[in-house]
């Protein structure tokens, strides 16, 4: 477990499907861009409030967090957003809480990032350089 800060770009996933539909100009999707702590003893990616608003995500529902104490709570989650780090996307959904963007690990596998803990950054996993690589049965 451990932790690293990443750039990285949010978008509104229905904004982006309306646009592949010519509902909407793409520069009418709401994005936001941030500089995001990569905690690998998460598993849940967190969005605070403000970037919640300023994305126009709707809430769809509550999950049950545990915190490190053992504490459990009901936490707001968001609809579907794109998030873009080293080039790659994918979608998820966010918890809604504090003050800082947080990526979980399940974001690193679908994007299939490695953390490069020597020189604090995400890399591609070398065996797939050029797109990730999803893993199915």
């Amino acid at each position: 477990m451990g932790e690293i800060w990443t750039k990285i770009r949010l978008l509104n996933a229905v904004d982006e499907a309306l646009t592949r539909r010519n509902l909407l100009r793409t520069e009418e999707i709401r994005t936001y861009f941030a500089n995001a702590l990569v905690d690998t003893g998460a598993v849940r990616s967190i969005l605070p409030p403000y970037v919640v608003e300023r994305l126009g995500l709707a809430i769809r529902g509550q999950r049950v967090a545990e915190y490190t104490d053992g504490c459990k709570e009901a936490i707001v989650v968001t609809e579907p957003l794109i998030i873009e780090i080293e080039g790659r996307d994918t979608l998820e959904e966010a918890l809604v809480l504090g003050d800082e963007v947080i990526i979980g690990p399940t974001v690193l596998e679908k994007l299939d990032l490695f953390v490069d803990w020597v020189n604090q950054r995400l890399v591609p996993n070398p065996a797939h350089p050029d797109q990730p690589v999803s893993k199915v049965k």
